[in-house]
């Protein structure tokens, strides 16, 4: 692991990290904000899942989160959304290839190479950030925006007892009914019979979640035909799911709604963190 950089930020550090990944066979970029309390002790961990088109530089630069993570006494963790590189394939729409992950494993090619965004976000980065860093990975939880969302929404169904609670900012919550999802699953999976279960109101209307789930969408989100809030909701409330679904007025799809919400996002995980 190598440090690109390391600043003072709310009494802690933030810090960018760059390693070798084998999940992708390329290398890879993290950040990680670590409070002033990792000093005396490892400290809960919030996971950050980017959306379309980012890197881990988005949400670190844009969401605000370090001073709430800070208060909170928080590690926040950053992943890059895909893998990137000479060599790694891409396409020109901005929705799929570098960029659009989708937080899972391609099996077709020319995609099944690199794209193991699933076995990265889920095994080899947690790993590497336990060994590295002063973090209680006994106590997790995880967040994210749209593309982010989906996968924060899926990993916590799918990794039962890892995470203690979740969020998301304007999650894509049934992308197999949706643009955003039937393209890119067609892409990296191939045909529909061999799509993985990576859709959280599937996974809603089977296990559910076992802890807290906060979700936030504005009402007047540019992308909120894509998003498949109405079946999530539907499922969410058959599951009798612990949680809400808040609809925001006037907020849309930018990081100026995420970073107007951040602050209850922590505070909602720090309450599971710390119960």
């Amino acid at each position: 692991m190598k440090t690109v950089s390391e600043n003072r930020s709310f009494g802690g550090t933030q810090g960018v990290y760059t390693h070798a990944s084998t999940a992708t066979g390329t290398d890879m970029t993290f950040a990680i904000f670590m409070p002033e309390e990792a000093a005396f002790g490892p400290v809960p961990v919030l996971w950050y899942l980017s959306g379309l088109t980012c890197t881990h530089a988005n949400a670190m630069d844009k969401a605000g989160a370090q001073q709430w993570a800070a208060e909170q006494g928080i590690a926040l963790i950053f992943p890059d959304t895909s893998p990137r590189g000479e060599g790694v394939p891409d396409d020109e729409a901005y929705d799929l290839g570098q960029g659009a992950g989708f937080y899972i494993d391609a099996t077709q090619a020319p995609w099944d190479q690199h794209f193991k965004m699933w076995t990265y976000v889920a095994e080899e980065l947690p790993a590497l950030v336990a060994e590295n860093f002063a973090l209680d990975m006994d106590r997790q939880s995880i967040t994210g925006h749209s593309m982010g969302g989906h996968g924060a929404l899926t990993m916590a169904m799918a990794l039962p007892d890892r995470f203690r609670s979740v969020s998301a900012f304007a999650p894509i919550c049934n992308p197999t009914k949706s643009d955003w999802g039937r393209k890119q699953f067609s892409a990296y999976w191939g045909d529909e019979e061999n799509w993985g279960p990576h859709d959280a109101t599937l996974l809603m209307q089977g296990g559910g979640f076992n802890g807290p789930m906060l979700i936030d969408t504005g009402t007047d989100d540019q992308f909120g035909d894509l998003l498949g809030t109405e079946a999530f909701a539907a499922a969410f409330a058959a599951k009798r799911q612990e949680g809400a679904i808040r609809l925001q007025k006037g907020y849309d799809h930018s990081y100026f709604f995420v970073s107007t919400f951040m602050e209850d996002h922590v505070a909602f995980h720090a309450e599971a963190l710390y119960a």
